[in-house]
């Protein structure tokens, strides 16, 4: 068949896919699924309809609220280069060697994800608090306290959240072929300069889809963060404590102004993700 003659096949294929009906089976997923997509979202909707433009600009002008939200921004970004620093290397171990508990160590890795966070919260109390096993030690020799700090934060949210680049990475890697890391070494590259030219780009909107993950877990924590450190407060925990002071309305407008926050960055770390991938997929 010359190259005609699949041309033509294609846009006849094309063309019969575009005016094609969904059969049943497509219609009984998109209605489940729609089921799911409002369940999701209608309870953020009827938040954000509960607030006016006042009540937002109130509770956006008082500092401790755009301290908090500061603050759950900056962890969230630490936390998620952290994941990427040393997750990222750990995802590639895991995509590339075989050996004895592999499957052991990739739970150990999720693991996190199945624990209920206030219990993440006081296991990492008994190690980072002012007497844990580390925390004590680490005071007294460098100086790097987990109370009171955002180092504290950050340990907490990077916990609960570092399993979500782990695992987007360890797919990224494992999608690459392995025989074009065994072509760039025949042709003269290193270990590590194959790793960075070629697994490393062709992984990267896995990885960035991760990191983006990471990113938008560490902010909602809340959990691991109020046990471990408390003060300074996140943004979750201050939305908590307006809800014990003064009920529902700062509380809702607090909830609402960082969802707002939280969804714009995820949206442009989303749309970041995508673009990082339109060069693999376009091999």
């Amino acid at each position: 068949m010359d190259a005609k003659a699949m041309l033509a096949a294609d846009k006849l294929w094309r063309f019969r896919s575009a005016s094609s009906r969904p059969g049943g089976l497509y219609l009984v997923c998109w209605l489940l699924g729609s089921l799911l997509l409002a369940f999701l979202v209608i309870p953020l909707i009827a938040l954000a309809l509960t607030q006016s433009g006042m009540s937002l600009a109130t509770v956006a002008s008082m500092a401790d609220v755009r301290d908090a939200i500061g603050l759950s921004l900056e962890g969230a970004f630490l936390s998620a280069a952290l994941a990427a620093l040393v997750g990222v290397p750990l995802a590639y171990a895991l995509a590339r060697t075989a050996f004895p508990g592999k499957g052991i160590i990739a739970a150990l890795i999720d693991l996190p994800l199945a624990v209920p966070h206030t219990v993440a919260g006081i296991a990492l109390l008994l190690v980072f608090g002012r007497h844990g096993v580390l925390g004590e030690p680490m005071q007294t020799l460098v100086g790097l306290k987990f109370w009171g700090t955002i180092a504290g934060i950050v340990a907490a949210m990077l916990f609960v959240s570092a399993p979500y680049t782990v695992n987007a990475a360890r797919i990224g890697f494992e999608a690459v072929d392995p025989r074009l890391e065994k072509i760039a070494r025949t042709l003269g590259l290193g270990p590590w300069q194959t790793f960075l030219r070629i697994s490393l780009p062709l992984a990267r909107r896995s990885i960035m889809t991760g990191v983006t993950l990471t990113y938008a877990r560490s902010i909602s924590e809340f959990g691991a963060v109020v046990i471990l450190v408390y003060y300074p407060m996140t943004a979750p925990v201050k939305i908590y404590e307006l809800f014990l002071r003064f009920g529902l309305d700062q509380a809702a407008s607090a909830a609402v102004l960082l969802l707002i926050v939280s969804l714009v960055l995820f949206v442009l770390l989303r749309a970041l993700a995508q673009r990082g991938g339109q060069p693999q997929e376009s091999r």
